[in-house]
């Protein structure tokens, strides 16, 4: 199941600004098109809002495999902005990340539209750019589970989770720990994939990505003994449940929750 989650957006921490948190609070609740909803009219002014709307929509099809639309609207209004070098790396990356969740998700196959658009945003993205670490994490999981080469995805995971660590981005690098530890599960390092794991899972409650937390919940289960795994699992059910089934795809992973008894 761990393959199957990706996406990281610019913010490490639930920000101050009135706009920001209302996105962030829709946001980590998996309301990504609420949330875009509240900066359509500032997207339309600014190429950093319409970035920032596009990442919403992007996440929204990597979590629902739903919207493929409205994220490619978004991201040709972007792309069809004035931008700095950064902000069409951001915007390439974009392309890239919504692209490689259509290729993960066999809604269509667009691992050659990923690769390129990953390797256009690399090439005008800063060496020092705070960009940086989320493309080198998404290179990763083309590496991983486009093209097979856990090596090449391990190496950038890495150089992700360190520059995350660096900038104190507790999001991104909860998944960083989360991939880590993923591909330590893969070689049979119990005791490093649990670490990683309750990494990600701690970092994911503190900074309430409250959308985030049962898929946490699950990966964490599958490196635990019984009875921590059934109990970790059941609550992952329950906030699956509460947050309407989202991640759509983790309900394969979850057992089925009882049917709820009929009214007297």
């Amino acid at each position: 199941m761990t393959r199957l989650e990706g996406d990281v957006a610019q913010t490490a921490i639930p920000p101050t600004v009135p706009l920001d948190s209302a996105v962030w609070r829709l946001r980590s609740r998996g309301c990504w098109q609420d949330a875009a909803a509240l900066l359509e009219h500032a997207a339309a002014l600014s190429p950093t809002a319409a970035l920032r709307r596009t990442e919403l929509l992007v996440e929204c099809c990597m979590f629902t495999g739903e919207g493929w639309e409205r994220a490619e609207d978004a991201l040709r209004a972007v792309e069809s902005m004035a931008l700095t070098d950064e902000e069409r790396g951001a915007a390439a990356g974009e392309r890239g990340y919504l692209a490689y969740a259509s290729t993960l998700l066999r809604v269509r196959d667009r691992a050659d539209e990923a690769r390129a658009a990953l390797g256009r945003a690399a090439a005008l993205l800063a060496p020092d750019s705070p960009g940086r670490a989320l493309l080198d994490f998404r290179r990763g999981l083309m590496a991983q589970h486009v093209s097979g080469n856990a090596e090449a995805a391990e190496t950038g995971y890495r150089r992700a989770h360190a520059e995350a660590v660096a900038r104190g981005d507790a999001l991104l690098s909860s998944y960083t720990w989360r991939q880590l530890a993923a591909l330590a599960q893969q070689r049979g390092e119990l005791e490093q994939a649990r670490e990683g794991f309750t990494h990600s899972l701690r970092l994911r409650e503190e900074t309430g990505f409250l959308v985030g937390i049962a898929p946490a919940l699950v990966a964490l289960a599958e490196v635990q003994p019984e009875p921590e795994a059934t109990r970790l699992r059941t609550e992952a059910g329950r906030l699956f449940h509460l947050l309407d089934r989202v991640p759509r795809w983790l309900a394969a992973h979850l057992t089925p929750q009882p049917p709820a008894p009929a009214p007297a």
